[in-house]
């Protein structure tokens, strides 16, 4: 069956929604925005409870990941980012939730053949990338200079 792209759209037109792209956007910015205000709330809090500002900012990204975790083992994580899109991507709480999220899904299978083999199918390419391009950075420094 040969058609046109003129033809498709014409198809297409009736069963697909517009995009609320502007909507959407606010929604991203509010959530995403939102958790960063969190962390901000949580590095002042472990400040007040006399950590430096190193290790404050180390306990915040320890309670944010735990409670992404926490909240990805729930279903809830799921339900906020229906929302936030990628406002709940590009925190660290999104790269807790895709290391969480395949575990949870495969944990039936067993901590082996499940958790352990799933637990990296997304965020493996990242940790893999992020250490390789560190190791060439290194070298590419390490010459230059």
């Amino acid at each position: 069956m040969n058609i046109s792209n003129e033809s498709y759209s014409e198809l297409v037109k009736p069963a697909s929604r517009n995009s609320r792209w502007f909507v959407n956007l606010i929604k991203a910015f509010a959530i995403g925005g939102g958790i960063c205000v969190i962390g901000e709330i949580l590095t002042n809090l472990y400040q007040r409870l006399g950590a430096d500002d190193k290790t404050a900012s180390a306990w915040c990204s320890i309670t944010l990941i735990a409670a992404s975790i926490i909240l990805t083992a729930f279903g809830l994580y799921e339900k906020i980012a229906k929302h936030g899109g990628a406002g709940t991507l590009v925190p660290i709480t999104g790269f807790a939730n895709s290391v969480a999220a395949p575990a949870v899904e495969f944990k039936t299978e067993g901590f082996v053949l499940g958790v352990g083999a799933k637990i990296f199918s997304i965020a493996g390419p990242v940790i893999l990338y992020g250490i390789s391009a560190g190791v060439i950075y290194g070298i590419i420094y390490y010459f230059i200079k």
